[in-house]
């Protein structure tokens, strides 16, 4: 009954996802296809579909295509590296006592909470000491921090559920612990691990604050530090970054609709007993 109702409030949620990315997406994309004209006039429904926006976004006038290779890189980079590190300190975790445990991840939250505004100028100068300003690393390493809370929290209500009686069995049959780890449990993890790569890849792509302060040089910005940066001589180009935002944003949002059920339940995992 209990399973029943998970599923059924996993479904709701998940349709309210949807909803919520959509609505906002389809009026993104009805802009990109109007005239100059048409948008500033208000028009809301474009009169003829206008594909300009988009072929002077693909074309590379704006260094576009760069933002979006930088934006790849440094936001798959993050992902990896962060998902990895929460994996093994949300493992080591659950091998811990439940009080212990708990005290560890009310310091990653409490370190979570501290806003992102108010580490911009110390990492600023640290990165600026180390070198490491316009370089994928001095925004990688920014992003594996901010999103490692994330990544252990969820991660660590995905290992909980998974039962040590499993080590046991395995050294039974012989493996040593790196082979339970690649063998038993990261099979076993594997929808948490997706999950949480999912969702700190959808974070890394939309920052912005720590892209625009510490890659300034052009060649190392972000996609949306790049769509920012779209001024028009005499105005603003809006069909063209209306365009460019609905070409940054139709991966994340198919990435979500296929994938929020597996999202959702990502978020809530742990949160109910069986």
């Amino acid at each position: 009954m209990i399973r029943r109702k998970g599923r059924s409030l996993a479904g709701a949620a998940a349709g309210a996802v949807g909803i919520a990315l959509l609505a906002p997406f389809i009026i993104q994309l009805s802009a990109a296809l109007m005239t100059s004209g048409e948008i500033a006039a208000g028009r809301l429904v474009p009169s003829a579909l206008h594909f300009g926006n988009f072929r002077t976004v693909l074309s590379g006038q704006h260094a576009f295509p760069r933002y979006l290779a930088n934006s790849l890189l440094i936001a798959g980079t993050s992902s990896l590296i962060a998902v990895l590190l929460g994996s093994a300190a949300a493992f080591a975790l659950t091998r811990l006592g439940r009080r212990a445990a708990l005290a560890v991840l009310l310091v990653v939250l409490t370190a979570a909470m501290v806003p992102q505004i108010a580490a911009v100028s110390p990492l600023f100068l640290l990165l600026r000491s180390a070198g490491l300003l316009n370089t994928y690393a001095g925004l990688v390493i920014p992003y594996v921090g901010l999103n490692l809370p994330l990544a252990i929290w969820i991660l660590y209500g995905f290992f909980r559920q998974l039962p040590p009686e499993l080590e046991e069995a395995a050294a039974i049959d012989g493996a040593g612990f790196a082979g339970t780890i690649r063998h038993v449990y990261m099979p076993l993890a594997a929808p948490g691990v997706f999950t949480t790569a999912i969702l700190v890849f959808i974070f890394c792509w939309n920052e912005f604050l720590l892209a625009l302060t510490i890659n300034t040089a052009d060649a190392m910005r972000t996609v949306t530090v790049g769509i920012a940066m779209f001024p028009g001589q005499y105005e603003m180009p809006w069909g063209v970054i209306f365009a460019a935002s609905v070409v940054v944003t139709l991966p994340l949002v198919a990435l979500v609709l296929v994938l929020q059920r597996r999202i959702v339940s990502g978020l809530t995992a742990g949160a109910v007993k069986e």
